[in-house]
């Protein structure tokens, strides 16, 4: 793949996890953006113990040369009135772009389950009827207007229990909001895990993919937590995901098709996991090695 064209990051999720702080709890922001440096990435995604003032967090990662590449974005385009939810997308897209990231990834979490941690998440994932994706769409297209004329890209970013998880669910996203306005932000893992085609969506909306999350599942605990009724997060600490090419997922045919139409942007490195048994550094490590091996980065 051409360097030029491709960024190389990893998420803070794997030294600690927004939804459930003990995993990783004793980590620091220093320890977790210096591995970052020294497994070799150059960007990352913004996490719960990072500094929250622009200037501190810019002279952290300056000494460290990282960027920031995005940042998670919770909607509530479903259960909250359209100007609260665009008043707080605006203020994230405006810390983004003074930390020099060009997108945003949003995901609604309206009737959301993924950090329930008694809810089976197999079983329990919203519907939502025509009157819910219509307000789900437009609210979206408005979200993605906003972020354009600030100089931002929005990507959706689809999840495991949310109102967007599947292939048929992306379908309709995409089909009912404006391809110059609302983009996809591409996650294998969680198209692996609910049973999906990720090769079929990365071919299908590869020219309207504009972030890219690299994440691999182990599939014998996948198949423990639907067996099982268990939630997402309690898969998590089963250790239902990890890094590129430690899991079932052969990342060279997705890499070629990316690289095929042309894809520049963020390859970010998402895999939460118990830092406990999965040692950060040394997966991320792994990580930046097979996709040296496999991607040429």
């Amino acid at each position: 793949m051409d360097k030029k064209k491709i960024k190389l990051g990893i998420a803070p999720i794997a030294w600690t996890n927004d939804d459930m702080p003990d995993l990783g709890g004793g980590n620091t922001f220093e320890q977790c953006v210096s591995e970052m440096a020294l497994a070799g990435f150059r960007g990352c995604e913004v996490g719960n113990k990072y500094p929250t003032k622009i200037n501190l967090l810019k002279k952290a990662l300056k000494l460290r040369r990282l960027q920031i590449a995005n940042c998670w974005f919770s909607s509530f385009l479903l259960t909250q009135d359209y100007q609260t939810v665009e008043s707080d997308f605006l203020k994230k897209c405006k810390f983004l772009k003074a930390m020099g990231a060009k997108v945003i990834g949003i995901s609604e979490q309206s009737y959301s389950i993924q950090g329930q941690i008694n809810t089976a998440v197999f079983d329990n994932k919203y519907v939502m009827n025509d009157d819910e994706w219509e307000r789900l769409t437009s609210g979206m297209n408005g979200l993605g207007a906003a972020a354009k004329e600030m100089g931002m890209t929005l990507t959706y970013h689809h999840h495991m229990g949310t109102v967007i998880q599947s292939k048929a669910e992306i379908d309709k996203m995409l089909a009912l909001t404006d391809p110059a306005l609302v983009f996809l932000l591409f996650d294998s893992g969680h198209l692996a895990y609910c049973g999906e085609d990720y090769a079929a969506v990365l071919k299908d909306y590869a020219t309207r993919i504009k972030h890219v999350h690299l994440k691999d599942i182990r599939p014998e605990i996948v198949a423990k937590v639907k067996e099982e009724g268990l939630s997402f997060l309690q898969g998590v600490r089963l250790g239902a995901f990890t890094i590129p090419g430690d899991g079932c997922i052969d990342f060279q045919p997705l890499f070629d098709i990316l690289d095929g139409e042309g894809y520049e942007g963020w390859f970010i490195v998402e895999a939460e996991q118990d830092p406990a048994t999965a040692n950060p550094l040394e997966y991320a490590i792994k990580a930046r090695k097979y996709i040296k091996r496999t991607a040429g980065l």
